[in-house]
């Protein structure tokens, strides 16, 4: 694995040229067991294509020309080149170049590891990820430098924001063409490193320690089941196992801290909580103790056996004879800043035309200040 900490939001790096856009649309994703015991959303392959196209929409009108994609066998890509050719024949809708990856295809999150490999390797000006946590943890852990923008694909997300993909392809293209100065452009994120012997993962949002060995099921849903639980924000309306955290004390993705919570068995606990683990799922939790959790300090667990989950997975399985630590970073890497960006655009008239030209822009000094 390989990625850095404690990037420059002034990088160079993250304004390449000439400007391509990734997509990472793994239609594969979204597929655990919450979605049969909770009532969380999956959405249909021509949903998912219908948002790429929005994506590609609001990057064109931003002024990216080229956009490379990853492969899949779902048939999301054969309802986006239709929307395409659809659009080029009724109302003349302008899009980027499309191209896709040259890639082996697994079926698999695997694509999505590959996938964000490669775009890492031909200096993609930045990934637009279509998916949930899982993915973007995926896309992170190999994307180095280059910045995300991510788009939610379902309701039990607790990174990727809800918003429009029209809005993150016009930011996205702002972001990258340099039309954003990069201060506002790019925000730092925070994500928690784990450790299990040599091994090295990360996680977005969450990381829980399950009594459970084995990961069979990935999805933690089981309440009983926990034991720790770290995380990098918690926001009181947020759904999953973040949402804990958000109930228990509150922490915003840009404050400098993160939260560990203990779930008390075998001794009497604290207090109990209840709180939202899947859309539809409320759980009673017995909580032994909440401590704030400080950057850059490594932490041991007080669990001697299980696995862990990272971002809601089981991923990771451990025993009394393994070194497991967890460790929080920030400003590890950018995503864009979607609602920076657009309240920048609105405020040097970006997009106000005059007389049928181009939309106004602001001088390049006033870009950069």
């Amino acid at each position: 694995m390989d990625y850095a900490f404690h990037h420059s939001l002034h990088d160079e790096s993250l304004v390449a040229n000439p400007m391509t856009v990734g997509i990472i649309a793994n239609p594969v994703s979204a597929r655990d067991i919450r979605r049969i015991i909770a009532h969380a959303a999956n959405l249909q392959i021509t949903d998912r294509a219908n948002m790429v196209l929005r994506i590609l929409a609001g990057l064109h009108h931003a002024g990216i020309d080229n956009v490379v994609m990853m492969p899949e066998r779902a048939g999301l890509g054969v309802h986006i080149q239709r929307g395409l050719k659809q659009a080029q024949y009724a109302d003349h809708t302008r899009f980027p170049t499309l191209s896709w990856l040259d890639m082996p295809i697994t079926g698999t999150a695997q694509d999505t590891v590959c996938a964000a490999h490669l775009m890492r390797q031909q200096d993609v000006s930045a990934i637009v990820v279509l998916g949930g946590d899982g993915t973007h943890r995926l896309v992170v852990r190999e994307c180095g430098n280059i910045p995300i923008a991510g788009v939610s694909s379902g309701t039990n997300n607790a990174f990727p924001p809800l918003q429009e993909p029209t809005i993150t392809g016009l930011a996205t293209g702002l972001a990258i063409s340099g039309k954003i100065p990069a201060s506002l452009a790019f925000r730092g994120n925070k994500l928690l490193e784990v450790r299990v012997n040599e091994r090295r993962d990360i996680a977005l949002v969450d990381v829980a320690v399950v009594r459970e060995q084995f990961t069979g099921a990935l999805a933690v849903w089981r309440a009983e089941s926990l034991r720790e639980l770290f995380v990098t924000f918690g926001r009181t309306d947020g759904i999953g196992l973040s949402s804990i955290a958000g109930l228990l004390n509150p922490v915003s993705r840009d404050q400098p801290i993160g939260l560990h919570v203990r779930f008390a068995h075998n001794t009497p606990a604290a207090f109990s909580l209840s709180a939202p683990l899947a859309p539809g799922l409320m759980a009673k939790l017995p909580i032994q103790s909440v401590d704030t959790l400080s950057p850059n300090a490594t932490l041991s667990l007080s669990t001697t056996s299980g696995s862990l989950a990272l971002d809601g997975e089981r991923e990771l399985p451990f025993s009394a004879s393994d070194s497991v630590s967890i460790t929080l970073h920030l400003d590890a890497f950018h995503t864009i800043d979607v609602e920076q960006c657009m309240a920048f655009a609105a405020r040097h008239g970006l997009f106000i035309q005059r007389d049928g030209h181009k939309p106004v822009s602001t001088s390049q000094g006033e870009h950069h200040e």
